[in-house]
């Protein structure tokens, strides 16, 4: 049986309801820890699912944040020094990955445990135990007028990524990487791989690849 919400229910529901309600409806979503460090030198570390591809010439990521009405070191460490990482979950340190939500006055890596690590001399800090690091810099943010949300654009400069999951035509493989989703705001999944098929043309089969 199904249940059904129309546009005045929703926003009728108690606050805690809808915003976990509407978190959910998308379904699963990637998962990344945002890496920065303020002109200080302190470090900061988020867990963030609303991160989705632009473009892969030139190589681009789209990263929403919530309207800048209160204090947020990841945006606005971003906007001050330029520089930002990306940094997969997997299933030995999510826990950790969520603990980093929390508001702390110093570091997340020091609170919660999580290495820091520097490559190649990029400004912003990577999670040491992940198995994909991209070290991105900041284009462009843009105001969405709808409700006040921060759309910001990061070019991708570095990309180390653990060999056992790096396919021949450079295709991840998520379940070799041990990569974890999220689903709302406090759910977390391993993914699991039902098949990879071939490019869809009209009047040709379906293949597993």
């Amino acid at each position: 049986m199904m249940k059904h919400f129309d546009k005045a229910s929703i926003l009728e529901a108690e606050s805690s309801f809808r915003r976990d309600f509407i978190n959910c409806l998308s379904g699963y979503k990637s998962l990344n820890l945002i890496g920065t460090k303020n002109l200080l030198g302190i470090s900061n570390l988020a867990p963030f699912s609303q991160i989705f591809h632009i473009g892969a010439t030139p190589p681009l990521v789209g990263i929403l944040f919530r309207p800048h009405t209160v204090e947020r070191h990841t945006f606005e460490n971003i906007l001050q020094t330029g520089f930002f990482t990306l940094n997969h979950v997997t299933e030995d340190f999510y826990r950790e990955a969520h603990q980093t939500a929390a508001r702390y006055s110093g570091s997340e890596f020091d609170a919660t445990g999580l290495g820091e690590e520097y490559l190649q001399d990029f400004f912003a800090p990577f999670v040491a135990k992940s198995p994909v690091k991209i070290g991105c810099r900041f284009v462009e943010t843009q105001t969405l007028q709808v409700n006040g949300t921060e759309f910001l654009i990061g070019a991708i400069e570095h990309v180390w990524v653990e060999e056992k999951g790096l396919r021949t035509d450079g295709s991840l493989d998520l379940n070799a990487l041990g990569t974890v989703t999220v689903s709302g705001l406090d759910e977390y999944h391993v993914g699991k791989k039902l098949a990879r098929l071939s490019y869809p043309k009209p009047g040709k089969e379906i293949e597993e690849i």
